[in-house]
């Protein structure tokens, strides 16, 4: 019994997405996407192997070529919205204990949070709005 050519390239595209999926490599999909592209070329419309190869090849190529470096884009964009304490940081909050280089209490974002100067020479009474400039730990630094 002889297996078709259109088979194997089938089964060679299955290994390949069975290989995205381990390694979490995008480029084994695009692979996997030229393998039934030259299954498409050999099943439908019964080409050669040299045909198959070349649909194979360009394919995955192209794939690569062009999708490869959006998705690296979007890889290495941040996240456009803040969370944790990344969305605190630029805010404002309001002085409810004098505030100095050894500590107090503000009101940030609804919440009492004990904070510090970043300006040791620096202290802000109640009342006084001030910036949170970093968070460490449990205490927000403002200025």
């Amino acid at each position: 019994m002889e297996i078709d050519a259109w088979v194997w390239w089938l089964i060679g595209a299955a290994a390949l997405g069975i290989g995205l999926v381990i390694t979490a490599m995008p480029e084994l999909g695009m692979l996997a996407v030229g393998a039934v592209a030259a299954a498409v070329v050999a099943g439908v419309f019964g080409g050669d192997a040299v045909v198959q190869v070349v649909s194979f090849v360009l394919i995955s190529t192209a794939l690569i070529a062009v999708v490869r470096p959006i998705a690296n884009r979007h890889r290495a964009q941040r996240p456009q919205l803040a969370t944790g304490i990344e969305a605190l940081k630029g805010k404002q909050a309001v002085v409810l204990e004098r505030v100095d280089a050894s500590g107090g209490r503000i009101k940030l974002a609804g919440e009492v949070w004990s904070a510090r100067s970043l300006d040791t020479d620096r202290a802000y009474e109640v009342g006084q709005e001030v910036d949170v400039v970093d968070i460490e730990g449990a205490t927000a630094i403002v200025m």
